[in-house]
């Protein structure tokens, strides 16, 4: 297959992309080392509309789900996958995904809305557990709330069976435990952490919150001493700063087997604003010095993990996955 240089759209933002990209045809983002680390870089998904239009990542011919995987899985060693989040995985889904990605190829998995205190749409759960809903099946959206505990218990079973192909085969990263940002510090919110992980055990946890209560100057140092203490993978941001719903930059490494960084983008006018989409607030390129002010950061995670994801999160055409290879460049010069 080879690249069709014409867009289907005319996006200057998308344009620019593309001639960066240009530079990096020949670049896969394999693992690379960093000091004990293995790092993979990868971004937030492959499947976004606007990075399947034609000309913008996708070579011409690569039109299926199958082509479109196989096709980003020869560029980067992981995917964060983020269909999950909104619909429950099955097994025959994940066993697809060992098949048309070569080994050694690492997938980190969003948690469901429900496994992390998000609602749902009801219509889009399996049937058999639609049905046990009573007359919240009708409703626009369902919180975990409203559901029975044995329902719950069923919508976590679900989830981990489905991921058993990837993790037999190898290919399971960690399950992002994205919390929303009224989960804020308490000892029973701790505790939910601690019960996730015992749910989808074996697989592996990351957390990530999102109220920035949680890394005030009274909380923040107990936050990070718990999470040592517990070994729980607390994920690094990028992302826009001087909001109500900022979380502070820092480099933190809470479990010496995976350290998670990931990157937003830096659209501060967008990212506290109420009903903004999804493309309004992570439609962010990184520029070079950008970058490579990240770089250090990754060197410092590295000496302490093991393993290391950085997944680019600015999900509008082109740029995660552009900056996901000139983040792969930076860091190989540095080696």
């Amino acid at each position: 297959m080879t690249h069709d240089p014409r867009p289907e759209t005319h996006d200057p933002g998308i344009d620019a992309a593309t001639k960066r990209a240009a530079a990096l045809a020949d670049v896969d983002a394999v693992p690379i080392r960093v000091g004990k680390a293995e790092v993979r870089i990868g971004t937030a998904g492959w499947t976004d509309p606007t990075l399947t239009k034609r000309g913008v990542f996708y070579p011409a011919g690569a039109d299926s789900a199958e082509d479109r995987l196989r096709y980003y899985a020869s560029r980067f060693s992981m995917v964060e996958v983020d269909s999950t989040y909104y619909a429950l995985p099955v097994p025959q889904m994940a066993e697809r995904w060992v098949e048309r990605t070569p080994d050694g190829f690492v997938f980190d998995v969003k948690a469901h809305a429900l496994m992390t205190g998000h609602p749902t749409d009801p219509h889009r759960l399996p049937p058999a557990l639609r049905e046990q809903l009573g007359g919240s099946a009708d409703a626009h959206r369902v919180y975990p709330k409203d559901m029975a505990d044995a329902l719950l218990d069923q919508v976590w079973e679900y989830f981990r069976d489905a991921l058993r192909p990837l993790h037999e085969a190898g290919k399971m990263g960690s399950v992002l435990m994205q919390y929303p940002p009224w989960f804020m510090p308490s000892k029973d919110n701790v505790a939910r952490i601690l019960e996730a992980r015992e749910r989808l055990a074996p697989l592996e946890i990351a957390v990530e919150l999102r109220n920035a209560r949680w890394f005030s100057e009274k909380v923040g140092p107990r936050t990070i001493d718990w999470c040592t203490e517990h070994e729980v993978p607390l994920v690094m941001v990028d992302e826009p700063q001087g909001t109500p719903h900022s979380v502070p930059r820092r480099v933190t490494v809470t479990s010496p087997a995976l350290a998670i960084l990931r990157l937003h983008g830096r659209k501060a006018s967008t990212w506290a604003r109420r009903g903004a989409s999804v493309g309004e607030k992570y439609r962010y390129l990184y520029d070079r010095e950008e970058l490579q002010s990240l770089v250090p950061d990754v060197e410092d995670a590295g000496r302490e993990a093991r393993r290391m994801h950085i997944i680019f999160n600015n999900c509008y055409g082109n740029y995660g996955t552009t900056n996901a290879l000139e983040m792969f460049r930076e860091l190989k010069a540095e080696g």
